[in-house]
């Protein structure tokens, strides 16, 4: 009778840490995991609270010493991932691990640069995670869906914004040499300004043509607008409908204990980056 060989106890802590740390399907994952969000949001109220002058002034002391502690306690659950990962060079150039060090950088740039400590509402970022604490696969699913559409539709899309450019150049010569100076369109860039702001049927008004062919090819560009608007929809909707017939599975919440890449099928037993065993 063959027995197992007992993980040494270095390997043996390092997989409880990261059940911890990466996955949800725990109390003690669970519990981390929400203890963390609330911090994010915390930190991030802090830094919107420091941006006010008012609040600043009473409150600046503590209100640095409360970012100064958030920052050491996400450095430290920094370095607690990577060392939780079998590939920490992999996690921290993943999506989550640019986020992570990014969240905790400003703190340190703001010692020889002021003003970049209000980088740190990028922390909301990691709020992401909420889908796998919540254990909302499905979420997680159509959250693949949309990102497969979009990479399959990003060169119709980019087709489709050089079109666009091009003809908010061409609207714009052509409203310059209808309206001229006198009528606020001193030069083609504005012209192009005026031409973009109304193709987008956002109409700020605070350039308007003033002759009767500038306002007939005004009210062309309108109506174009609206009908571009639709085009980059329509795009999309129908990778999304191609990509959600492929995507059948769901997602599961399970992290690879090596590089800390999520997103994989429920079924899966070995990482689709990587290759390790789930």
């Amino acid at each position: 009778m063959s027995l197992s060989t007992p993980k040494p106890p270095s390997t043996h802590w390092r997989l409880r840490l990261h059940e911890i740390i990466f996955e949800a399907d725990t109390p003690a994952g669970k519990a981390f995991d929400i203890i963390l969000i609330g911090s994010i949001l915390v930190s991030v109220i802090i830094v919107m609270l420091e941006s006010i002058g008012r609040v600043r002034a009473v409150y600046g002391d503590e209100l640095h010493l409360a970012e100064l502690f958030f920052t050491v306690l996400f450095t430290v659950e920094y370095l607690l991932r990577l060392i939780s990962v079998k590939r920490p060079l992999r996690y921290a150039l993943s999506f989550f691990g640019i986020v992570d060090i990014l969240a905790i950088l400003p703190t340190y740039l703001s010692l020889f640069v002021p003003g970049t400590q209000y980088l740190f509402t990028i922390r909301i970022l990691r709020l992401l995670r909420i889908f796998r604490i919540l254990k909302l696969s499905a979420y997680l699913s159509e959250a693949t869906i949309l990102t497969s559409a979009l990479r399959a539709s990003r060169r119709k899309i980019s087709v489709f914004i050089l079109t666009v450019l091009s003809l908010v150049v061409v609207l714009g010569s052509l409203m310059y040499i209808i309206e001229g100076e006198e009528n606020g369109f001193d030069s083609i860039p504005t012209s192009i300004y005026w031409a973009i702001v109304t193709l987008t049927t956002v109409g700020y008004g605070d350039l308007s043509p003033q002759t009767p062919l500038g306002k007939a090819l005004a009210s062309l560009v309108m109506i174009m607008g609206y009908g571009i608007i639709a085009v980059p929809t329509g795009i999309v909707t129908v990778e999304l409908s191609q990509a959600a017939l492929k995507l059948k599975q769901g997602v599961s919440s399970q992290s690879c204990p090596s590089c800390g890449a999520e997103g994989h099928d429920v079924d899966a037993v070995f990482c689709k980056y990587c290759g390790t065993h789930l």
